[in-house]
């Protein structure tokens, strides 16, 4: 009897091209190729598919974008009033600023530590004390660095401490995060496992030890020097250095509008050729021709379009044989402002603004939209200055208080506060800008209503407004007292505090029986 292959042999067999039905196995690879089509790369695409490190794609990519951004800084109007709505919006005006809320054993909240540490911190604030140049305030320090991550992608501070740091003996400086070489990198362990990463020392675990800065300065106690290139040496806990961290592993930060960069260069070079269409369009000429036989001869080699300028109301000479055909350009037409406001839309969205405040173009928006649009940016301005919050002030009040308290520089009512409580003392909040509507007569009235219905308090709604309750109730007091001294009746002043006149006194029983 011949021997045959059963069912379960025939399924494992060798797969046998000439013989098979290949059907299927094409079948299921017409449905791979519909699924995840970005992980298919087609004839004429580009599209790279090479994975990179966090570290790879940064000190390849990091120095370029740096340039390109500080490039289109100087040069584009569109990313320059992005820095400019980034400092608006995260800082403000007053800056981000501080609001002690040290209590006391029982929970009240100690009054008189809180103006003193607030006192303290307002006077270290001031230009001379906080910044080793004496130059800025602190609000200039926190513009510069909100600036500079903004545009270059992160942002360092050195703290310094003693007689360097001027009057108050801790002071802030601003380092411009290109001196920490993004080059700089020793893949090699020493004795403690450490080793360095674009310009910044880790241990084992890649928690920043030391920050390397290139410089020329021999007389710092940490300078030195590898190939005739000088270096200094600084501790981690001596620097801040804020940058928003969006991959596992990542050390060193990226331009906010690095997506956006690309869009707005050609969109710059396409301004500028549409402006010299239009000059060219608007120049009108005229040419002198001479008749067969007559006018100069043009010389050989001689070109006639380098001796033509194209200037307005101008009258030119063609030498014999040479005849001038027109050339009237019309763009750019009615598509030129289409095409600009679609660019500008996706480099916004590549931004984290909208549109409108980017490009400055409020034609044909409805309060409606245009208050949806302002709620999602102004959530993205609370972000950010939360992450100022949690890079920079918060790491600077820490360092401040410590030199405050050590120094006795922190007074409460004449006293000198103590460093026994540190950590009561680190009770801090930080208020950031806040903002209000064109018409906010609807928000106020919704706060009122849910401030009556218990939903909500009264110091949230003060806080939302950018003050310090405890601030706005002593002003309030303030007023209320004042206003009695200077002679205003009860009434008067219930009509300021209400809107309306007090409710006319209830009648007594017996007034009311004889009524």
């Amino acid at each position: 009897m011949p021997w045959r292959r059963s069912a379960e042999t025939a399924a494992i067999a060798p797969y046998d091209k000439g013989t098979a039905d290949t059907r299927p196995v094409r079948k299921l690879a017409r449905s791979l190729s519909t699924m995840f089509k970005a992980s298919v790369n087609h004839g004429n695409d580009n599209w790279t598919g090479t994975l990179l490190s966090p570290d790879q794609f940064i000190t390849l990519r990091q120095p370029i974008l740096v340039a390109r951004s500080r490039e289109q800084w100087s040069n584009n109007d569109y990313v320059r009033n992005y820095i400019r709505k980034v400092r608006q919006n995260v800082i403000g005006a007053n800056g981000i600023k501080l609001q002690a809320k040290v209590k006391k054993p029982r929970g009240q909240l100690d009054a008189d530590v809180n103006k003193g540490i607030e006192d303290a911190w307002c006077e270290w604030g001031k230009p001379g004390n906080c910044e080793v140049t004496g130059r800025l305030s602190l609000r200039a320090v926190q513009e510069l660095c909100i600036e500079t991550a903004a545009r270059d992608g992160e942002f360092i501070v050195r703290k310094v401490y003693g007689v360097d740091a001027g009057p108050m003996g801790f002071a802030l400086q601003l380092i411009d995060p290109q001196r920490l070489s993004i080059r700089y990198e020793n893949y090699g362990y020493d004795r403690s496992g450490n080793f360095i990463r674009q310009g910044i020392e880790f241990n084992r675990f890649g928690k920043p030890i030391a920050y390397h800065f290139s410089s020329t300065d021999e007389y710092d106690s940490f300078y030195y020097t590898i190939n005739g290139k000088g270096f200094v040496r600084v501790p981690a806990e001596d620097i801040i250095h804020g940058f928003r961290q969006e991959m596992v592993g990542q050390r060193r930060g990226l331009p906010w509008a690095s997506t956006s960069l690309f869009r707005l260069h050609h969109l710059t070079g396409m301004e500028d050729a549409a402006v010299q269409n239009a000059r060219a369009g608007a120049t009108k000429m005229g040419f002198f021709e001479w008749d067969d036989g007559m006018g100069p001869d043009m010389e050989e080699g001689e070109s006639i379009a380098d001796t033509i300028d194209a200037e307005p109301l101008s009258f030119h000479e063609l030498p014999a044989g040479a005849k001038f055909k027109e050339w009237n350009p019309t763009y750019p037409s009615g598509e030129f402002a289409v095409f600009v406001k679609q660019m500008l839309r996706g480099a916004s969205a590549g931004m984290g603004v909208s549109y409108n405040n980017l490009a400055g173009d409020l034609e044909g928006v409805s309060y409606s939209s245009i208050r949806q649009g302002t709620l999602d940016e102004r959530d993205h301005w609370m972000e950010l200055q939360q992450w100022v919050i949690e890079q920079l002030m918060s790491p600077v009040y820490d360092a401040w208080l410590r030199i405050m308290l050590l120094s006795g520089q922190i007074k409460a009512k004449g006293r000198t506060v103590t460093a026994d409580k540190l950590s009561d003392l680190k009770t801090v909040v930080w208020q950031g800008r806040r903002w209000t509507w064109v018409d906010p007569r609807a928000d106020v009235d919704a706060a009122a209503a849910e401030v009556r219905l218990g939903s909500r308090s009264i110091s949230s709604v003060i806080r939302e407004s950018g003050r310090d309750p405890q601030e706005v109730f002593l002003e309030i007091a303030e007023d209320l007292k004042a206003m009695a001294e200077a002679g205003i009746p009860d009434d008067i002043i219930h009509l300021f505090m209400n809107g309306e006149p007090p409710a006319p006194p209830k009648p007594e029983p017996d007034e009311a029986k004889a009524a």
